[in-house]
């Protein structure tokens, strides 16, 4: 029997699925709307959106007066904002948030006199919107080959501060072949993590299904750099086909399959991924009785599950700064925890305290739907489960045992 797979993390992040619902938003109200390029890498979309009366341009020139101009999630660089405040026409700025975070840091640092690196693509509109906030000129690199020639070729490159990005959708095993160069304990040497949590995740579930595949379909654009990644991860372990929908599946002569696994990209529409789903349903029950699969729509989606403040929850860490780590809700928020909502002891850094992987109880302190992420307190759930220790002992009348912190008049 054949067996057919889902990816769990495949469709719609949280940016794209954010502009998406900003672009069809206007359209509802009937506002004549402009996307400055593709709101998406997914012609499906794009097509739904041209026939509602959007249009696409290339260039805030041209822009017609009495359009609202949409910024899609790769986000665009200074200038492009300028040109829009001079045209004077209404912008609706939809760059993803973790995008926007990117641009931030690379306009703090360049603006401090450090050299930026960027790892990604130089030619995808993500990089070249960050490239456009740099005060200076930043050097972008394609992959851990490419900035070892760089490095070779500029002897004097460490004697200069210099900062690390890479773009949000990088590719994550080549991100960490970078950082395997990159001098770890140079005061002088500042790198980020801005990979977004949901690219990881679904570049980390794409390998676990395609090592467990006979046969893997990445559904997405082909203009689609997170597609196109996923496509290459799946690549390594197992046959691949990158298709922008089911139409593509008849011009394909397939090998016989025991295990068929599917992801997709973040530009990729559940709805896309269901007809991909049944139409491989179809193909299999004309070869053999392929293995029941239900297709839960809800499950793709379940990610975007709200969490509110106070809330108590369980997180995975996935990175782990000087200042504070990141850490995977299984929600579209990103998570973060300040060194000052992880410890209350100065002396410890977040290495000290935490690793990579590690599941931990959070607090959650303050929740960004519009930026997607959340702030986060482990002191919290330890007062919270200190305080319960103390009652319970008050109860029980058992004694707790302490470690003096301060001493103050009469205390």
């Amino acid at each position: 029997m054949t067996k057919i797979t889902v990816a769990e993390s495949a469709g719609f992040c949280f940016g794209v699925d954010r502009a998406v619902k900003m672009v069809y938003n206007e359209l509802g109200k009937n506002t004549r709307v402009a996307t400055l390029g593709p709101i998406i890498h997914n012609q499906d979309v794009v097509n739904d959106m041209l026939a509602k009366g959007a249009r696409v341009i290339d260039s805030v020139d041209e822009l017609q007066p009495g359009e609202t101009v949409v910024i899609r999630s790769h986000g665009v660089g200074r200038e492009v904002y300028e040109k829009i405040a001079e045209k004077g026409n209404r912008m609706i700025d939809a760059t993803c948030p973790f995008v926007s975070r990117i641009h931030k840091i690379v306009a703090e640092m360049t603006g401090k006199g450090y050299l930026v690196f960027i790892a990604g693509d130089a030619l995808h509109p993500e990089v070249q919107g960050i490239v456009g906030h740099c005060s200076q000129k930043p050097i972008v690199f394609r992959d851990n080959i490419e900035l070892s020639d760089i490095f070779a070729k500029s002897g004097n490159i460490f004697k200069k501060p210099l900062a690390f990005v890479a773009q949000t959708t990088y590719n994550i095993i080549i991100w960490q072949e970078c950082l395997k160069m990159i001098p770890k304990d140079d005061p002088n040497i500042i790198i980020y993590d801005t990979i977004c949590n949901a690219t990881e995740k679904r570049q980390s579930d794409a390998a676990e299904l395609a090592r467990n595949s006979d046969i893997m379909f990445v559904v997405g654009g082909k203009h689609s750099s997170n597609t196109v990644k996923l496509s290459e991860v799946c690549s390594r372990y197992c046959t691949t086909y990158h298709i922008e929908n089911s139409d593509e599946l008849s011009a394909l002569k397939l090998p016989d399959a025991d295990r068929i696994g599917i992801t997709a990209g973040a530009s990729t529409p559940a709805h896309i991924i269901k007809e991909v789903f049944l139409a491989m349903t179809e193909y299999e029950n004309n070869i053999t009785n392929p293995e029941e699969e239900v297709f839960d729509e809800a499950a793709i989606d379940k990610s975007f599950k709200k969490i509110h403040t106070g809330e108590k929850v369980k997180g995975i860490v996935v990175s782990v700064g000087n200042a504070e780590i990141t850490v995977d809700l299984g929600t579209k928020h990103t998570g973060y925890v300040k060194l000052e909502d992880l410890t209350d002891d100065p002396s410890k850094k977040p290495a000290d305290l935490v690793s990579v992987g590690d599941e931990i109880d959070l607090i959650v302190i303050k929740v960004n739907d519009a930026e997607g992420t959340a702030a986060l307190s482990r002191r919290k759930v330890e007062e919270q489960e200190g305080y319960e220790k103390i009652m319970k002992a008050k109860e029980e009348g058992t004694v707790i045992e302490g470690v003096v912190q301060h001493v103050v008049n009469k205390g």
